[in-house]
């Protein structure tokens, strides 16, 4: 039998400090999470993903530097997760 048990804080404010990944409507983005609010979540040392490859590899197939901290809007993500 699965147990629920509540939490005060999201799985986001969780993985602050993180690098997470972002499957957003038409991107993908990773980066260390700096920030989440009801809005927007802040990456810093960010990348978009072009390409990802195999998701067992190491490293993105594509993936461009940002040139500064970035916003990721909220309700543009389709998903997200630790992946490397």
């Amino acid at each position: 039998m699965k147990k629920i048990i509540e939490v005060n804080e999201s799985t986001l404010d969780n993985m602050l400090g993180e690098i997470v990944t972002f499957f957003c409507a038409n991107y993908i983005y990773t980066g260390k999470l700096m920030e989440v609010n009801s809005t927007y979540l802040m990456l810093s040392d960010a990348s978009i993903v072009y390409e990802t490859g195999a998701f067992d590899n190491k490293q993105w197939q594509d993936a461009q530097k940002l040139p500064c901290d970035w916003c990721v809007m909220i309700n543009a993500v389709e998903s997200f997760g630790i992946l490397k």
